[in-house]
């Protein structure tokens, strides 16, 4: 349902202003939707402390967070205008942009959000140690919606894998199930990415602990020399529970989208609301301080793709000339 909202200057977006009473005063409030992911993953973490913290910034202009099946789902649902705005992990959102597999899509680049570097994580009392140890054993490669799939399929492909066909490959209906089924033996790894990223945290905090594999430098050369969109990424030290040294790996970097026709104004206020409270969002979740807009600037793959009105704040604050 589209509308005209006197408080972002004509905005057309999806869910009605509200009009709440202070003294003798009216003030209007417009709810803009905020597509996640299925929970207990990392992108209802993210979208939730997200909600809170630009609402609390601007109360006037309301996020509202929708569980959703994953980036997946997050693109057509913006396309179709279901959405105002969606987390999209880095890997289906280049093979939107660049139209692998489909037309390009015409959606812009909020933010950058935070690094994905793909790892897998097996108990600790595991005999699998290496990639090519996981060969022939059922592994989680995430929830079916999502982008960690479309991640572990590059970096195996990388490596000369099929995870289909090399792999026991299962995708989960809920991200939240993933480390259940590594506790208790159903799967031998699950794969994930990012830092501070729910399925790992609560493996590496089960009473088995955790041990994390990922490509060794050799296997990132190889993976990058197929496959240079994706990025050297590091997760430092202490990202996890008993995790004592930094962890290389390799992956990319996800994004709020937003509809296409979402309003320069909007997305201008949504952008400087946002880096206005990069210290806040950076105390309330240890990943977001990767929100910044320097991040946004280095991560997208064209600047072009960053919205108009993003680009219009970061001008005049100096992030881009």
């Amino acid at each position: 349902m589209k509308f005209a909202s006197s408080i972002l200057l004509g905005a057309a977006l999806l869910v009605s202003p509200a009009a709440a009473q202070t003294g003798d005063k009216a003030i209007s409030t417009t709810t803009i939707s905020l597509g996640t992911a299925t929970p207990g993953g990392g992108f209802p973490l993210y979208g939730n402390a997200f909600a809170e913290v630009m609402n609390a910034a601007d109360p006037q202009a309301s996020i509202a967070p929708r569980n959703t099946k994953g980036s997946n789902e997050n693109i057509p649902l913006l396309e179709k205008g279901e959405l105002d705005l969606a987390l999209v992990a880095g890997e289906p959102a280049y093979e939107a942009f660049a139209g692998i597999g489909r037309a390009p899509v015409r959606l812009k680049i909020l933010t950058a959000i935070y690094s994905n570097p793909g790892m897998f994580v097996v108990r600790a009392d595991s005999p699998y140690k290496t990639i090519h140890d996981l060969v022939g054993q059922p592994v989680a490669f995430g929830a079916k919606g999502s982008g960690l799939p479309i991640l572990a399929r590059y970096v195996l492909d990388g490596l000369g894998l099929k995870q289909d066909e090399d792999f026991k490959a299962i995708y989960l209906d809920r991200a939240g199930d993933g480390p259940a089924m590594v506790e208790d033996g159903r799967v031998a790894a699950l794969w994930g990415a990012g830092i501070g990223w729910p399925g790992f945290a609560a493996v590496a905090s089960s009473a088995s602990g955790a041990r994390f594999i990922a490509p060794n430098s050799d296997e990132i050369a190889r993976i990058r020399a197929k496959h240079s969109f994706l990025k050297t990424l590091t997760v430092p030290a202490g990202s996890y529970p008993k995790q004592s040294e930094p962890i290389a790996s390799l992956g990319s970097w996800s994004f709020v989208l937003t509809r296409e026709d979402l309003p320069d104004d909007v997305a201008y206020r949504l952008a400087k609301t946002l880096h206005g409270a990069e210290a806040t969002f950076c105390k309330k979740l240890a990943q977001a301080c990767e929100t910044t807009a320097a991040n946004t600037v280095a991560a997208a793959p064209r600047p072009d793709l960053i919205h108009p009105g993003v680009m219009k704040y970061f001008r005049e604050t100096g992030v881009v000339k």
